[in-house]
């Protein structure tokens, strides 16, 4: 049960993410990766566990690299890192011994993490953005569009509009008060 609820929660934040235009910034799913291979610190917290503190923090460097990767190099280095992760779900509890983790958590992790991996992977493919510059909305955009985009927000120094122009707009808002 707890591997179907994994699986089925990455579908529902990775489509919400998409819905909203959440993934569109290329750090989404490198925070994404960053929360869920952090957790294992957490529950050494709950489980009072120094030793299992300190060995989580050891296996989160991995994570935290493919992170920083996947924001500054190349979005797949958080695919890579997500699908990792998942492997190290797979594992852990052969690894390491963690009084905190919960006995449902690695298979609802293991199924969270790879679910997360293929959806942001298919989404990287679908979208032809291989580059963490495309990812970036703001990177595609051309001075020209930059510039009609934000003309709407600008106020002219002196109005360049022909005095008919002007006296149009004027009786269109006054029409618009009465």
């Amino acid at each position: 049960m707890s591997f179907f609820i994994g699986a089925t929660l990455a579908l529902m934040v990775g489509g919400f993410a998409t819905w909203s235009g959440f993934d569109r910034d290329r750090s989404f799913y490198p925070t994404v990766l960053l929360v869920v291979a952090s957790y294992y610190i957490l529950f050494a917290v709950m489980g009072a566990s120094m030793q299992a503190i300190l060995a989580e923090c050891l296996v989160l460097v991995p994570f935290l690299v493919a992170s920083l990767a996947g924001l500054r190099r190349t979005p797949w280095a958080a695919v890579v890192g997500l699908a990792a992760h998942g492997m190290l779900d797979l594992l852990h509890p052969h690894l390491l011994s963690n009084p905190g983790v919960p006995v449902w958590w690695p298979s609802f992790c293991l199924a969270y993490d790879g679910i997360a991996a293929i959806y942001f992977g298919v989404l990287l493919v679908s979208r032809g953005r291989q580059r963490t510059e495309a990812l970036d909305p703001a990177s595609s955009l051309s001075a020209d569009t930059i510039a009609r985009r934000v003309a709407p927000f600008v106020i002219p120094l002196h109005d360049t509009r022909t005095p008919s122009q002007q006296r149009s707009a004027s009786t269109t808002f006054q029409s618009i008060g009465d």
